[in-house]
């Protein structure tokens, strides 16, 4: 151990010789811009300027074309000795529209989306900024690409092109999210990233699962947090910002703090935000069905309903949550950079709004029905290391560990036995990337991954009226679901405007599970699954010109069953309970898209995507029997039996468009909508509308920008689903919706005007806001369980130093 620390020591002293800066302004203000990319040809290395606008590019020294880029600038390529001659400092020119930008959610690598057949959006720190987003499943909305859904307040469930909670991947500095307890129902666990702490955010639509893995169907959700910056000078590096937050829809109260504190060797992130959110009130005119003007509330040993005096507060709907994030960089010499990140968010516990609006015989379904804490860590070490050999040219390793847990509460109304189930999910993983190129034309990304996930899942029964507790039913066995995969792409330039990109992946995955036969009659004790998949893709990108961009993709994705999908015990509506089932196969997606972008005379850009996914095998909810029972009590009640089942064949395909212009002395406008539909096979071999494919929504947007000022006014929209196009499953949830005149449930069109303004007071003060739903409509985003914010005002002061 004493050898390898001097060894250490001598590569960070040794390396440490030679440094070269280059300060990287804007042309027309001379301003430094932060996070310009510098890549050289085929991605062997890569650099990323600081605040300050300053980069390390010691490592580029033997490179003859450097493209140095940033998004809304002009691409600029350069040699090392070109950039010597101009005394290693560059100004971009501000560029209205750009058709390529450095994307790393494609590979796990810094590419151009030149090269990168997917359709990827990545959505800025500067918009996060200016749109003030409360969660990062908001933060994603912002993009007007992904629907969210909301069962309750401290909640989001992104859905991308038909698709949502497990069959959507998830990623954070590099390393998978999910877990084997994320569910085919509404997830939430995207509230757990901070977006203050977000460095950059990037959606890849359509499959990723030759680099991602299992679950990564409809897409994958990429997460980058800030990166440690050096200082390139013998004066340390100190830089942050502090920001404080209130909104009066659900008197938030909010505040961020970060600082960088860099030397030449080391440097150090250090992030802390914390939230406290009041009930959330909905808007003042809309349809009366989303109005519950009461709630319960414990009264000496009765359960009492409680009539609200402002029947527009959605109560239970109050919840907290904090995060806090530590990083730390070493970076001894160019060829080496050592990353290590530690994450931890909490929320309090709040209530899941759309189980509080069930009723049964005239009363309350629940006294309780509560998330307990949502709980999220993450040990995270990167090792980046950069080499021109015959293996690769950079390597990097990715060692992590993360810790979730969550646990439901609930308790029906006027009944003093309180049900507790608390899940706890280890999971381990690594993955070891590289690349190489073979040839000025040809780059390979090849790489190996395992991931461990250690389930553990108790429940416990109270009487709150004596305090005394015994064990209960638990949601899920306890389990361990284990992958392992090697994948490699393919990237080929046939010519220097149309890039081949073809790659293969080969996935092993095991499921054992153990179950506790004591309060459900399983006919078995144990379950395993072992299998394994092999997911392809192939496509390509054209650039006729400068103007043009044509892109068309092809691939296969996989869902393997986790604990979620095999072993859980839930009730997913009334009158209806799941029960595990240990027959199950994976599901497979085969997906077909085609892009074409184009901007004219540097004024207009239009950019339209069209996609198809056929998903074979699906995992479904259906009607099942537990030892030859279709019905079984379940909490009181006689229940329907039902399973995740490979009961059906589904069918997604629509059209995302966008159009963005730029008009005179500092305008502009944007529309993005997106129109989808989907199919799900029944079992009685009709076909129903598939449950995750949203309505017809987007977002448009008229901006002006001058000097320090930026200002928006945008509507957000979505259209109506009327009962007629509701998914089977849920058309019982007469709770969550509308009612049209028959009676039906349906989930109306809906619209909201919205202003957003930043203003750069001087170099360490901005100040922001708006209004939200100028209008004060009552709005509920489809098959949501709880309403948007009424009218909303927004007042965020952020200090930067």
């Amino acid at each position: 151990m004493k050898r390898l620390f001097i060894l250490w020591l001598l590569i960070g002293f040794v390396g440490g010789a030679y440094a070269q800066k280059i300060t990287i302004t804007e042309q027309q203000t001379n301003q430094p811009i932060e996070l310009v990319t510098l890549t050289s040809a085929n991605s062997k290395h890569y650099a990323t300027t600081n605040f300050k606008g300053e980069a390390d590019i010691s490592a580029f020294k033997q490179s003859e074309k450097i493209e140095i880029r940033s998004l809304g600038y002009k691409t600029v390529i350069k040699s090392f000795s070109e950039l010597e001659l101009e005394g290693f400092k560059i100004s971009l020119e501000v560029s209205n529209f750009s058709l390529d930008e450095v994307v790393i959610s494609g590979s796990r690598w810094r590419q151009s989306s030149d090269d990168v057949p997917s359709k990827i959006i990545s959505i800025s720190a500067k918009e996060v900024a200016l749109q003030n987003p409360q969660s990062a499943a908001d933060l994603l909305g912002v993009s007007g690409k992904v629907f969210i859904q909301k069962s309750q307040q401290g909640g989001g469930s992104p859905m991308i092109r038909g698709f949502a909670t497990s069959r959507l991947l998830y990623s954070v500095d590099g390393v998978r999210m999910n877990t084997a307890i994320f569910r085919s129902g509404n997830l939430q666990n995207v509230i757990n990233i901070d977006p203050f702490a977000v460095e950059n955010t990037e959606v890849l639509f359509g499959p990723g699962s030759v680099i991602y893995g299992s679950d990564a169907i409809g897409g994958v959700m990429s997460f980058q947090t800030l990166t440690p910056q050096l200082s390139f000078t013998d004066e340390p590096l100190i830089t942050g910002k502090a920001s404080a937050r209130y909104s009066s829809a659900n008197n938030e109260k909010t505040g961020h703090f970060d600082v960088n504190l860099g030397f030449k060797k080391w440097a150090f992130v250090t992030s802390i935000s914390s939230w406290d959110y009041d009930n959330l009130r909905q808007g003042s005119h809309g349809p009366d069905d989303y109005i519950k003007d009461y709630y319960v509330q414990r009264q000496d040993s009765t359960d009492v309903v409680i009539t609200q005096d402002d029947k527009l507060l959605q109560i239970p709907s109050a919840y907290s949550q904090i995060n806090m994030m530590q990083k730390i960089r070493f970076q001894p010499n160019e060829n080496w950079d050592f990353q290590y990140g530690f994450h931890f968010s909490e929320t309090s516990p709040y209530g899941r709004y759309d189980r509080h609006q069930r009723i049964r015989d005239g009363l309350p379904r629940y006294a309780e029905w509560d998330y307990g804490p949502q709980i999220w860590m993450m040990n995270n070490l990167n090792i980046n290391y950069t080499s021109n050999n015959s293996v690769f040219d950079q390597m990097s390793l990715r060692l992590a560990h993360q810790w979730f847990e969550e646990s439901r509460i609930d308790r029906t109304f006027n009944k003093t036995e309180r049900n507790t189930q608390n899940e706890e999910v280890s999971a381990y993983s690594a993955n070891l990337d590289f690349i190489k190129a073979t040839g000025e034309k040809n780059t390979f990304f090849y790489g190996l991954e395992y991931v461990l996930n250690d389930v553990n899942s108790e429940g416990q029964l109270t009487d709150i009226s004596t305090n005394i507790s015994e064990a209960g039913p638990a949601r899920y066995p306890q389990s361990k679901w284990q992958s392992m995969a090697v994948y490699v792409t393919d990237e080929f330039k046939v010519a220097d405007n149309f890039t081949l990109s073809a790659g293969a992946r080969y996935n092993y995955v095991l499921l054992d599970a153990e179950f506790d036969t004591t309060f459900y009659p399983f006919p078995f004790t144990e379950a395993s699954l072992s299998h394994g998949a092999l997911t392809g893709s192939l496509g390509g990108v054209y650039r006729p010109d400068d103007t043009w961009v044509i892109s068309a993709n092809l691939g296969t994705a996989f869902r393997s069953p986790n604990v979620d999908d095999l072993g859980k015990v839930f009730d997913s509506e009334p009158g209806s309970v799941v029960v595990p089932n240990p027959d199950l196969k994976p599901e497979y997606a085969y997906n077909a898209d085609l892009g074409i972008a184009k901007v004219f005379r540097d004024v207009v850009k239009v950019d339209v995507t069209g996609y198809y996914t056929h998903l074979k095998d699906a995992l479904v909810r259906r009607d099942f029997k537990l030892n030859g029972l279709d019905s079984i009590m379940y909490q009181g009640e006689l229940s329907q039996v039902q399973a995740i089942q490979n009961a059906a064949v589904a069918h997604v395909y629509g059209v995302q468009v966008g159009v963005e212009v730029k008009l005179p002395k500092g305008f502009g406008f944007s529309t993005d909508v997106n129109i989808q539909k989907g199919e799900e096979e029944l079992d009685n071999g009709d076909t129903s509308p598939s449950r995750h494919a949203s309505p017809f929504f987007g977002v448009s947007r008229l901006n002006y920008k001058v000097n320090k000022l930026s200002m928006e006014l945008n509507v957000n929209y979505q259209g109506e689903k009327d009962f007629e196009d509701l998914p089977d499953e849920e058309k019982g949830k007469t709770e969550i919706y509308a009612l049209d005149e028959n009676g039906n449930p349906y989930s109306p069109a809906w619209y909201t005007f919205n202003f957003k303004a930043l203003y750069k007071m001087n170099d360490t003060f901005d100040v922001s806001g708006g209004i939200e739903n100028l209008t004060d409509q009552r709005y509920r985003p489809y098959s949501s369980g709880i309403s948007g914010a009424g009218r909303n005002f927004i007042l965020a002061l952020t200090a930067h130093f």
